[in-house]
């Protein structure tokens, strides 16, 4: 007896060999993410046993280890400290101006690391912004303290978003289970809402640690001994390009650790309700007399993350107004863009046909190609970017500081911020419009085009607007392979800080903030729609 129902035949459609031109974009996403780091390793295993062993086991590597692991575990710390409350007040609680704390909360996503660096920096010194307006003369922050408050003030938004997201959506009737058995309030907090936000915990310190152990620009202007910046001082000034290669293995290494530890420790795990009906809505806590010291609390973190680098930028801004540096602003704009456009549409278009045969073929192919997205994103900038330039000085030497491998290397790292939207769409597409398009005799390829495509377009054009904004205020990448004279928005800011030049710097700085608070504000508009 032959299984004819739908659901069959639904299962064997999805397990049915894809169009040989799916398999296209996978292919070459492995090609161009392996072969690079296929030779960072020839690279870094090229010298003599006795080099490579003095290499690798030199005491120095320990120390960068160790304060790499320092850095990335403070700003995992310092992110959840504020992000976990902050969340709570805006989900839980009746705080005033919940949307206005929420915008304030995410807001500071559009001041990058170097940017906050460069905020704090310009606070210090004989020439600094304390010593021109309150005559105070105190020292720059710089090592450890100084990149772990830099880069905390810009990474806990990403903790917060996943927070906010888990406790907007935890089941109200939870806690009250917990309470009728006699549980106080620690004890529900211990015992039921904070397993609950495990994943999102997870999450968050996921992108938190990843971003940490790949930045280059406030950690190198902050002067710490991290891995990213021995990699830097080692390409750019000592020259030693293997102990350089090895660096970077060493890095790529450590950064997949927090990728499988991730997936490790959340195996198996369900934090879904298993009752029946609608799940109840959550109840917000009267603060009361602790409103206070709430939004005593919600001022210190806006102050920090939020009036600080703004009222920097402003007061550089009036030191010297800008109006002599706008054509070169526009100008490193034009060249941010320049690369960040083509990027985010090559990427979109590569996205595409990866999403769709992991949607719609499902097999351990298209598993594995998902897998090198992700693979991609979670790569180090600097290491990536160093791969780039050792393959194409020895394989593909006119690619060198050329803009097409720009736009190469920022797909691969930027492919899985686009894969995200595209798959949600195609999820929600539905597979007979598809089918129904065959049956009148269109190819694969023009039923996709007619009966899918249209549905993808929002989620095509959120990938597009995701890449292109992360793109425009990237640096580690751009520093390495950037054409010779090709400046955008975020070496110019690099380049002018590091030489203690805060207001020459402060234009390129404030086009990268305005910048990125208007996608931040479009992206929360959105949400609110939604």
């Amino acid at each position: 007896m032959t299984d004819a129902t739908p659901a069959a035949r639904s299962r064997r459609a999805g397990r049915s060999n894809p169009p040989w031109y799916l398999l296209i974009a996978p292919a070459a996403v492995a090609v161009v993410m392996l072969v690079p780091l296929v030779y960072l390793v020839v690279r870094a295993t090229e010298a003599d046993a006795a080099t490579l062993a003095a290499l690798v086991l030199r005491r120095r590597n320990l120390e960068l280890l160790g304060n790499t692991l320092l850095l990335t575990g403070g700003v995992v710390a310092a992110t959840t400290l504020i992000a976990l409350p902050l969340a709570w007040l805006v989900v839980r609680t009746d705080i005033p101006a919940v949307r206005l704390v929420t915008f304030l909360g995410v807001l500071p996503l559009s001041v990058p690391g170097y940017v906050m660096a460069y905020a704090l920096l310009s606070l210090g010194g004989n020439y600094g912004f304390l010593a021109r307006v309150l005559g105070i003369v105190v020292a720059r922050p710089a090592g450890y303290w100084g990149a772990l408050a830099a880069l905390t003030l810009y990474c806990f938004p990403y903790v917060f978003l996943n927070v906010r997201a888990s406790l907007a959506g935890m089941d109200a009737s939870l806690e009250e289970s917990a309470r009728s058995m006699g549980y106080g309030h620690r004890e529900v907090l211990r015992r039921v809402i904070l397993p609950h936000l495990t994943p999102a915990l997870f999450s968050g310190w996921l992108i938190v640690a990843i971003y940490v152990l790949g930045d280059f620009g406030a950690i190198a202007l902050m002067r710490y001994e991290v891995f990213s910046y021995a990699i830097y001082t080692q390409y750019s000034g000592a020259f030693d390009r293997t102990y350089a290669a090895w660096l970077s293995l060493m890095l790529l290494a450590l950064a997949m650790v927090p990728v499988l530890l991730e997936g490790r420790l959340l195996r198996g795990a369900r934090y879904a309700r298993t009752g029946t009906g609608v799940a109840r809505s959550l109840r917000r806590i009267r603060l009361g007399a602790w409103k206070i010291p709430a939004l005593f609390f919600v001022a210190v973190v806006v102050t920090g993350s939020i009036g600080l680098p703004f009222g920097i930028l402003a007061y550089w801004l009036s030191v010297r107004p800008p109006w002599t540096e706008l054509a070169r602003v526009g100008q490193a704009f034009l060249y941010s863009a320049g690369a960040a456009a083509p990027a985010a549409i090559s990427t979109v278009l590569v996205a595409l046909p990866i999403a769709y045969l992991r949607v719609r073929h499902p097999s351990p192919l298209s598993h594995t190609a998902e897998r090198l997205a992700y693979v991609g994103y979670a790569l180090p900038p600097l290491s990536l970017a160093l791969a780039m330039v050792f393959f194409s000085l020895r394989l593909a030497r006119p690619l060198y500081q050329s803009l097409p491998l720009l736009v190469v290397a920022y797909m691969i790292s930027f492919l899985a911020l686009a894969m995200g939207p595209i798959r949600a769409s195609l999820l929600q597409a539905p597979r007979r419009l598809e089918e129904a398009a065959r049956s009148l005799g269109f190819s694969p390829f023009a039923a996709f085009v007619r009966t899918v495509v249209p549905l993808l377009r929002r989620g095509m054009f959120a990938s597009t607007g995701l890449v292109f904004v992360v793109a425009m205020k990237e640096l580690p990448i751009a520093f390495l392979l950037a054409p010779t004279g090709y400046v955008t928005l975020s070496l110019a800011v690099f380049s002018r800080t590091s030489e203690a030049m805060h207001v020459e710097a402060a234009p390129y700085a404030a086009a990268i903030v305005l910048f990125s608070s208007l996608f931040v504000g479009l992206l929360l508009r959105h949400e609110g729609k939604e």
